[in-house]
């Protein structure tokens, strides 16, 4: 089951939301877990057992890794005497290392299960398809005991409010990835009212429309190239649909977290951002701070600053930004386009540091330079988003090919593009128009007004009509 789809939208969420609503306040994390278990067997009754698992086991894992690091800052130290020079110091130390050894055991052991459990269903040796939202929640546990393990998170004593933690249906599948710091106060005291559930439906339904109106409409345009074939289509028309494909990935899955963001408001739980409004970023570093932000972030806090960060120099940094885009790569897909991909950004980035340490950041600052910035996102993001897209990589050359002009097309209609533009033309120009701030500021204006309110009830139920007329396109990143 996924959010845009009709049994979700009326019938799981109002029913859920009924029996939430009359459920007692210390009964509430009980119907969360149950409806999230639910939700999951709706959609992939096959892979229950392996949520369930990994629920657990991470459960006894975040116990076990907390007893041995308790354990190790437990030990009382004498002041004023010297660790080096007196038996209880050396008692003391060496006791530390083994249990910190300890530790280090149980949070390699719960590494080893997650990331190999991932790998092997990613690659492709067990079963025909990736479990639904593997990737997410094996992240987001990792996430849990990475803290418990550096002292930043206290273990969670309560097997039901970690379960609600790591099955919460709002972000299961697709994120946002959730540090549990983040809602451990929420899951133990939160109010469900009118006025969240209103918020979040709100919410929901602009991301609904992100979804339907817009990532599915604009999609068709790629759909199109791909039955003509990359060799028959024009240079100007591998550029249009390369662009539109750019808008379907970001309207798809920005449409997935303002979904998520918005179910979990109306639960009365408050998600991390996910998107801020990366088309309009001027590099690809930054543009990559403000797409999948919970993913960079959990790459910058798990992996790039513990080799170091950027505080060992810049041949050492430029390591640790290839060690963070080959595991993004691999996290993404096992085949070798999604290497191209992360490379081609790697390299992006690396060249834009070392720009920016000639003092080519200061063009930035600037009319001209500005405009140039964008249109060198909006140029080098769909290329890199075209290595996402196609994997074969024969195929991948020759759209490549035609992109560039390099590659000799095949009973080519040169007015292609024009079609193009006449039957998606209005959804690209409506799609570059919400990839700006304004729409953000214009719901948050008109949200609470009652046009804004008769306007999301008119976009809801057109989504719903659309659902019940073309039926339900699962969203993109659920394959990942």
């Amino acid at each position: 089951m996924i959010f845009s789809s009709i049994d979700f939208l009326l019938f799981f969420l109002p029913i859920f939301l009924i029996v939430y609503g009359l459920t007692p306040k210390r009964l509430k994390n009980v119907t969360l877990l149950s409806g999230s278990l639910i939700f999951y067997a709706l959609g992939e009754p096959k892979y229950l057992w392996l949520l369930l698992l990994s629920v657990v086991v991470n459960y006894f894992f975040g116990l076990h890794l907390e007893r041995h690091v308790k354990g190790e800052r437990g030990i009382p130290q004498e002041r004023n005497i010297p660790v080096e020079s007196s038996l209880f110091g050396k008692s003391n130390d060496r006791h530390r290392r083994k249990l910190n050894k300890k530790a280090r055991r149980v949070l390699c052991l719960a590494v080893i299960y997650n990331v190999g459990l991932l790998a092997v269903f990613k690659s492709g040796r067990v079963g025909s398809g990736l479990p639904l939202g593997i990737s997410f929640y094996t992240f987001q546990i990792l996430s849990y005991l990475f803290d418990v393990y550096r002292g930043e998170e206290k273990r969670e004593n309560s097997f039901f409010l970690l379960a609600a933690y790591i099955t919460m249906f709002p972000q299961l599948l697709s994120g946002p990835i959730v540090q549990y710091g983040e809602v451990r106060n929420k899951l133990q005291e939160r109010e469900f009212t009118v006025r969240g559930v209103q918020e979040g439906m709100k919410l929901f339904t602009m991301g609904l429309a992100s979804k339907v109106l817009l990532a599915d409409r604009v999609g068709i345009l790629w759909q199109e190239v791909q039955v003509t074939g990359f060799e028959s289509i024009s240079t100007p028309l591998a550029w249009i649909a390369a662009i539109a494909y750019s808008m379907k990935i970001y309207f798809d899955f920005y449409g997935y977290s303002l979904m998520a963001s918005g179910a979990a408001r109306m639960l009365g739980f408050d998600l991390p951002e996910n998107f801020r409004n990366p088309y309009m970023a001027f590099s690809v570093r930054e543009f990559y701070r403000r797409w999948h932000m919970t993913l960079g972030r959990w790459f910058t806090r798990y992996v790039y600053i513990p080799l170091g960060g950027n505080r060992r120099g810049e041949f050492r940094t430029v390591c640790n930004l290839l060690a963070v885009w080959a595991l993004t790569s691999v996290w993404h897909g096992s085949t070798a386009n999604f290497l191209i991909w992360g490379m081609l950004l790697w390299l992006a980035i690396v060249t834009e540091r070392q720009l920016k340490a000639l003092g080519a950041g200061r063009l930035v600052q600037r009319g001209p330079g500005r405009v140039l910035c964008h249109l060198y996102i909006w140029a080098f993001i769909p290329i890199t988003w075209v290595c996402f897209a196609i994997t074969d990589i024969g195929q991948l050359q020759i759209y490549l090919g035609r992109m560039f002009h390099v590659f000799p097309g095949l009973a080519v209609n040169v007015q292609d593009w024009r079609t193009a533009l006449t039957d998606y033309g209005s959804l690209l120009a409506m799609g570059a128009f919400a990839c700006t701030p304004a729409v953000g500021k214009l719901f948050r204006r008109l949200k609470d007004t009652w046009p804004g309110i008769i306007l999301l009830v008119a976009l809801f139920w057109m989504c719903v009509w659309r659902l019940q007329v073309e039926g339900q396109n699962p969203f993109m990143y659920l394959d990942f």
